[in-house]
Formats: C-alpha cells, structure tokens, sequence
C-alpha cells in the first residue's frame, strides 16, 4: 500500500511524499493516522533549519533515530487507529485507537511497546497534547515548586500553558505568567496563573509583577520556568529571580546563540540554573520515578485539561505548508496546529 510522509527541507518548506509501505510482518501493526499534532518550538526549528547538524532527531524515540541532516522526517504526537495485525496474537489490537510518538505520516508499522492505548475519556485529537503534557509534568519534577512560592513562567505557548495547569493545582503564593500575545495571557489566566503579563512590564526592575500580599522581600521569583523559546528572555529570568532561587529552561534554542549576563546578581543571589528535557529523568528522580510512571500522570492530567480551548487549527496534511508558514509569520494566532489525514 501507499502513504503519505511529511519532510522538512530545512529552508521552510516541507514536501508531502508518497511512499510505499509492506504489509505488516510478524509481531507487527499497521497503524492508520487520525490526526497529528506539530510541536510549534521543535518543529519550527526544524522547519528553519535551526537545528545543530549531525545530531539524532531524538535519540530516545525509535521513530526519530535519524540525522538531523535534511530531508527530514520529524514529529512525535501522532494518534490513529490499529488496521491490521501480522500475527493472530496480536488481532486484539485491531480497531483499538491508539497514540504513538511518531512523525507526521499517514500509515505506519509499529510495534505493541511502540503504541499506547488512548483512554476512554480522551479523544484522539486531545491525545495529540500528551507529548507537551509530558513535558510539562517533567519541567515541574525538575522545578520542584514548594508550598507558598512565589512561580513565574515565561512563554505561554502550548508547553508553557500546559505547565501553568499543573502549577495552578500546586499550593502556591503567586503564580504569574508572560508572553507577548494577548490571546495566550488570556488563557494563561483562565488555566489558572493569577496574572498574565506582557513581557515589557517585566523589564523594568522597579514593577511589581506579584500581589502585594505576598510580595515580602521584594517581590522576586522563587522559581522561574523559562519556556519561551527566545534566548533574550533568560536575562530576564536572571534579573526576576530571587536569593537561592531556581530557574528551569525548558526552551531548546536549537543553533540559536544564547548570551547570559552571569555577573554580580546571579552569583551573588545564588542562582541556579536546571535544565529540564523529556527524554531523561533527573536523577534524583529515578529512585522512584520511570518514564512508564510519569507517562501515566500525563494521561492522567490529559484528563482533566479543558484541551478544546488549546487546539485552535486544523489542518490536512497535504496543507502541512500552510500550517508551518502560519506559525513562522503569525505565532500569536496559533496554539496547538493539527494535521488531519482524512482530508488527504
């Protein structure tokens, strides 16, 4: 059979391919895609062709062993269906919808370990979120939020958002968050953050950015996650952060040069700087915690996420340009994109 296979060329613009695809062999399953969802930070990267050279898509996903030299496939929210089993212990998965982390194409064989069952409350379109959520639980094991701190989160695009549900469940002072767009503010502030700031009001260092009422010792951050992408914005975090204070980075730049000013503030007040990426666990985490066991508390969350407020377009995958050239010239009208495959 034929399907269809989305590549990056590194010089924004992507090519729909159309290839062919074996019957599925022994141990193996033909997944049909649903619907996929486009990580806008990494996948606008890619799309640039932002991106180190010579370095694994993603060294901890099957599907995505391949160089990062291009043409490339690329993606990793992908929710389908089970259309075929090539052996008969494996039949019970047949019509089961399922989520893999895959890239954006419209057929492919996997596996059992490779795919996850969607639970019964979420919709495949929603199961496209679970990545992001994933990130998002793995950024607040690594910031470790305390009871009564005061949290700031800069970036509210989708894993930015994701993290302001899980912190506005955690018992804190002050949870303010910033970004440049108002529609995402806006949501911000519905998901839960007390506030939502335009990030100019944060780079005047005489503006209050927390409640009076908890703003004791100048009102400086306990905790910052810097999630915005934008290397600019971790002097901003520096300037905000408070005595002994942690800053998470959850952005990946890609090749984009960073440029920190580490002077008497940061090593005066203490600051630490963690870095928070999905693919590992932090190891003073793993004596208890697996991927297996925070992948279930992202289900879990997925659950209880109103994600209908959080996926604004759609897609078919032959219109995967457009979709890409919408979030690189207009970020601000988009939060999650989904590709469709119905729609060829």
């Amino acid at each position: 059979m034929r399907r269809r296979s989305l590549y990056f060329q590194g010089d924004r613009r992507v090519e729909v391919r159309r290839e062919t695809i074996a019957a599925p062999a022994e141990g193996q399953l033909l997944v049909g895609a649903i619907c996929s969802g486009i990580s806008s930070g990494t996948e606008l990267l890619f799309f640039r062709g932002e991106v180190p050279e010579k370095m694994l898509a993603d060294a901890s996903i099957p599907a995505l062993q391949e160089s990062t030299g291009f043409p490339l496939r690329y993606g990793y929210a992908l929710a389908g269906e089970v259309l075929a089993a090539g052996s008969t212990s494996l039949e019970a998965w047949v019509g089961r919808k399922v989520f893999a982390f895959h890239p954006h194409e419209s057929h492919f064989l996997a596996t059992p370990d490779q795919l996850h069952p969607i639970p019964s409350g979420i919709t495949p379109e929603n199961a496209v979120l679970l990545p992001n959520m994933e990130t998002a639980v793995n950024l607040l094991l690594d910031g470790r939020p305390l009871l009564g701190e005061r949290v700031l989160v800069l970036g509210q695009g989708i894993v930015g958002l994701l993290a302001t549900f899980l912190l506005a469940r955690s018992p804190l002072a002050a949870l303010v968050t910033a970004d440049g767009y108002p529609a995402r503010r806006s949501i911000s502030r519905m998901l839960g953050a007390q506030s939502s700031l335009d990030p100019k009001q944060l780079s005047d260092p005489a503006a209050a950015i927390f409640p009076l009422e908890v703003a004791e010792g100048g009102g400086a951050a306990d905790l910052i996650f810097e999630l915005s992408g934008n290397p600019a914005a971790l002097n901003l975090a520096i300037a905000r952060a408070g005595y002994d204070s942690r800053i998470v980075i959850g952005s990946w730049y890609g090749s984009k040069p960073v440029e920190l000013d580490l002077g008497g503030r940061f090593h005066r007040n203490r600051i630490r700087l963690i870095s928070s990426q999905v693919s590992t666990l932090a190891p003073a985490r793993r004596g208890r915690w697996d991927p297996a066991r925070r992948l279930r508390l992202a289900w879990e969350m997925l659950e209880l996420l109103p994600a209908a407020e959080l996926i604004t377009h759609r897609f078919p995958l032959k219109a995967a340009g457009e979709a890409y050239r919408m979030l690189d010239e207009n970020p601000g009208e988009a939060l999650q994109v989904v590709l469709t495959y119905n729609g060829k």
